[in-house]
């Protein structure tokens, strides 16, 4: 099965974003509109997805955990997208990023 990839610039405006890195990771930084939701408990909080028809789009650091969500999550009947370098190449395209913390936002 081929998974779709897009790039973290190629995200449509107002798209469902999935961050599914660890909790240290999301609160170093993150992506304004992203819901996070880590995929070492992604099973557990499958009900907190949204529930229209829209894809969702997966990311994490780097590509190999959101490809891994995205895989299943088409395999069981969502319609799901990967974002391809993840936020790594999120921040290297200065995208907006804000952190849980008093520090400045970065990729852990």
């Amino acid at each position: 099965m081929d998974i779709e990839s897009v790039a973290p610039t190629e995200i449509p405006e107002g798209a469902h974003l999935i961050d599914v890195r660890e909790d240290d990771e999301w609160k170093a930084g993150h992506a304004p509109r992203a819901q996070h939701v880590p995929a070492s408990s992604f099973m557990e909080h499958l009900g907190e997805l949204p529930e229209d028809d829209d894809p969702l789009f997966i990311v994490c650091r780097s590509g190999g955990r959101s490809f891994q969500v995205t895989q299943w999550l088409n395999q069981n009947g969502f319609e799901a997208v990967n974002v391809a370098g993840g936020m790594d190449i999120w921040f290297e395209s200065s995208l907006p990023m804000v952190s849980e913390t008093d520090a400045e936002p970065y990729v852990l």
